[in-house]
């Protein structure tokens, strides 16, 4: 049902959100030089690290529950609105190219639909509706994860989402940036990162979006290491879709098997462009279409491959 708060009644509970909390000591920082107030921002930005650190057992218990879902065929699914929204479709975004996986695994959800990434839609993130609809046109089964994404904690579209996929199932996660918030209670998982109150006040896409994209980075970085798409710090299962991918995918060959230029080149023609088949017919000394098997047989994780070779 879509939001019918009153006005009055949304102010105090803004009020009381640590995220909308109005600094006085920062009251003229429009009179400091620019120096001056570039180094109070950095101060600010760099004690968020920290606040994602205090809940580090947090986010390690979500990425195994998603992980081992994943490992099964299921989805992982961002849901927001505003900076929230668009940092879970960055995220999302991004997994294809750097994980090869295929762009209906990782999805990025905001409130308003794709015309909400570059303008403001209103209203629709008081809209709980508008994310039980956004959901379902995905879905969603036992086997997925629905993370809600909203700084206040509080957002109508991020809390719809978790309840609606809670109800269908799903593992779900609510991350938000203040205490006791009813997204991290309607969640399985719930991942409050506590960054105080912003540099100007209520912008939540400062402090609050840096830490909602570290988090959003480990959940599916971890994620894929968990499901073997990393062998050691590299990422073999690049796609080489531009040249810089193609530079990148010959120079992971190398470091994982110190080939020379000649072979590396041949096994990346032999497995059509498959970093990681092509580190598997190096070191294990096989042919292209062995090496493909041996991966589906481990299920796409190298070393167990390689383990299954001698």
């Amino acid at each position: 049902m879509t939001s019918t708060s009153h006005p009055r009644d949304l102010r105090t509970e803004l009020e009381s959100l640590t995220t909308e909390a109005f600094r006085p000591e920062l009251a003229d920082i429009d009179r400091l030089p620019t120096l001056d107030i570039a180094r109070l921002m950095n101060g600010e930005d760099a004690t968020v690290a920290g606040a994602v650190a205090a809940r580090l057992p947090q986010i390690a218990a979500a990425i195994d529950a998603v992980a081992e879902r994943m490992a099964r065929g299921g989805r992982l699914v961002y849901a927001g609105a505003g900076t929230a929204g668009r940092l879970g479709i960055l995220d999302a975004s991004e997994c294809p190219p750097t994980f090869n996986t295929d762009p209906s695994r990782v999805v990025g959800l905001i409130a308003g639909g794709p015309d909400a990434v570059v303008t403001s839609v209103e209203g629709a993130e008081d809209s709980r509706d508008l994310a039980r609809a956004d959901l379902d046109t995905l879905a969603p089964t036992p086997d997925d994860t629905v993370v809600g994404i909203s700084a206040s904690g509080r957002t109508p579209y991020a809390i719809g989402a978790v309840e609606h996929a809670r109800a269908r199932g799903c593992l779900t996660i609510g991350l938000a940036c203040n205490p006791g918030s009813p997204l991290a209670a309607a969640a399985d998982h719930g991942i409050e990162i506590v960054v105080g109150p912003e540099l100007l006040t209520g912008s939540t896409r400062l402090k609050s979006g840096t830490a909602q994209k570290l988090v959003l980075n480990m959940l599916s970085t971890i994620t894929m290491i968990r499901l073997g798409k990393t062998y050691g710090n590299l990422m073999v299962d690049v796609r080489a879709s531009n040249d810089k991918l193609r530079a990148r995918s010959h120079r992971i060959v190398a470091l994982a098997t110190g080939a020379g230029d000649t072979e590396i080149e041949e096994a990346l023609t032999a497995t059509d462009g498959e970093v990681k088949n092509a580190i598997l017919t190096i070191l294990a000394e096989v042919d292209g279409p062995t090496a493909a098997r041996l991966l589906e047989e481990s299920g796409g994780h190298l070393r167990a491959a390689l383990a299954s070779v001698g």
